[in-house]
């Protein structure tokens, strides 16, 4: 069993940065390959960055390639979603989640674990 935990974020300007991160519980946090989705009001949830369990291999959105860098730290259980250049367009519930599969997958049925969420609004 894996508990998630989003925190970071906020309000800001378009134009703007944010760092939001996601705490993990356990202690096979570097079992799981970890993605952030994101869920723009009255939209579905849509794939945003992964990372796998060392951290060597990554992958983005096309929506958000350039812009956003997604990181983690094993030894803090953490996982980061760094945010530049934020449009009013990456307004959404940006959402963590674990994924034990040895294939890559980026559906959001297909995972394991999910965190609540965190509210991301930017403003124009």
């Amino acid at each position: 069993q894996v508990q998630l935990v989003e925190s970071g974020g906020g309000l800001v300007q378009a134009g703007g940065s944010l760092s939001i991160s996601c705490a993990a519980s356990g202690r096979t946090f570097s079992s799981y390959r970890m993605l952030w989705f994101r869920q723009p009001p009255g939209k579905e949830r849509e794939y945003v960055a992964r990372i796998s369990r060392s951290g060597g291999s990554i992958g983005y959105a096309d929506s958000v390639k350039g812009r956003f860098a997604i990181s983690r730290d094993n030894a803090k259980n953490t996982v980061y979603l760094q945010m530049n250049s934020l449009k009013p367009e990456d307004t959404a519930v940006y959402y963590c989640a674990a994924d034990r599969a040895e294939v890559i997958r980026t559906t959001p049925g297909d995972m394991d674990y999910w965190g609540k969420g965190t509210l991301v609004t930017v403003s124009s």
